[in-house]
């Protein structure tokens, strides 16, 4: 980035920190929201671009004393080294950003290959990301879900939603997690002690803040029905749940858990905003395929992305050849190992794009 586009970001830092030292803007939440997760996205460049200046000034310092006294030759090359480290850190900081990685998100999780087994399985991955978020403070949310005779899930929706104006929020961690997860194990069905393997599916996709994508009314139909909860047993006595089919695309969402018909229905539209917004955001990374050629953030739905196998007690990424051998902890949501070599994978294929 040249000093002029740099220059730019430390403007708009010292007009962000004027608007929200304002108290009219917090009269709208939404906007000092956005303000905010804007200057905290921008604080780090700042302190970088300060500490640089400063060791800048201390090498030219340092410099001129070592022309007369050569003891501080050894300073002035001390000082060389950290600038050379905060330049890069700068350049690292000054990657552009996924616009998304503020979002609360939506994912889906259903069962493949497999039958019973599958549906298990995914129930696992649902504990897994529900794990994940109570240990990062994060509220999760059942949406809707339909349950399989074993106790598992032949598809469930969850919400998850992070603590507010960070700017590294849910969709930064758990946007590398859509694909075919594929598990390996003697199910509880299996009376020959046999190892199966079976799938499930992880779809998700940031959910929008601000509506996004229009949707015209007379694209969707939208039936009621009773709630029901697991064996299908029925959990109130009002046609409550709502699904919501978008015509033009064939989208269906349903949505069960909340306490009133308007609500579920609000909720179930919200949630098809998001996948259709997602779906156009495809559509346009295809079109810029060059410019967003990250191999880990453009994973086809159909690929396998992780193998869980539980003979060896062993998660697999084929993403990133990343391999543990602590199954039964990521499992219980110590997921950040993995996810850190998605995003380290992702930083580095984002830092040579620029650098070519």
């Amino acid at each position: 980035m040249d000093s002029s586009s740099l220059r730019g970001l430390l403007d708009e830092y010292a007009e962000l920190e004027k608007q929200l030292a304002d108290p009219a803007v917090h009269s709208d939440q939404a906007r000092a929201r956005k303000l905010g997760r804007r200057y905290s996205e921008l604080t780090p460049v700042v302190k970088a671009v300060e500490e640089l200046d400063v060791a800048r000034e201390d090498l030219t310092a340092a410099k001129e004393l070592a022309a007369e006294d050569p003891a501080f030759a050894a300073e002035a090359q001390e000082i060389t080294g950290r600038i050379s480290a905060l330049e890069s850190r700068l350049t690292e900081l000054l990657l552009p950003r996924d616009p998304h990685d503020s979002s609360d998100v939506v994912m889906e999780i259903k069962s493949g290959e497999g039958g019973e087994e599958s549906a298990l399985f995914a129930g696992d991955l649902l504990r897994m990301y529900l794990r994940y978020a109570e240990r990062h403070g994060w509220k999760a949310e059942v949406l809707d879900s339909v349950d399989s005779d074993l106790g598992g899930y032949k598809d469930v929706t969850v919400s998850i939603k992070g603590k507010g104006a960070d700017v590294d929020g849910v969709w930064s961690r758990l946007k590398f997690e859509g694909g075919v997860h594929r598990v390996q194990r003697v199910p509880a069905t299996e009376s020959q002690g046999r190892i199966h393997t079976s799938a499930a599916g992880v779809l998700i996709y940031p959910e929008p803040e601000e509506v996004e994508v229009e949707i015209d009314p007379n694209d969707l139909r939208i039936d009621v029905f009773r709630s029901s909860g697991p064996g299908g047993q029925s959990v109130n006595t009002t046609d409550s749940a709502v699904r919501v089919t978008h015509l033009p695309t064939g989208i269906v969402v349903s949505c069960q858990n909340e306490k009133s018909q308007i609500q579920n229905r609000a909720r179930a539209i919200q949630v098809l905003q998001a996948r259709l917004q997602a779906i156009a955001e495809e559509e346009a990374a295809s079109k810029a395929a060059d410019a967003r050629r990250s191999q880990v953030r453009t994973v086809d739905r159909s690929e396998r992305v992780r193998t869980y196998n539980f003979p060896e007690n062993r998660i697999s990424d084929h993403r990133v050849n990343f391999k543990a051998y602590n199954l039964d902890q990521v499992l219980d949501g110590d997921l950040d190992a993995v996810l850190d070599a998605l995003a380290r994978a992702d930083r580095e294929e984002r830092l040579a794009t620029a650098g070519s």
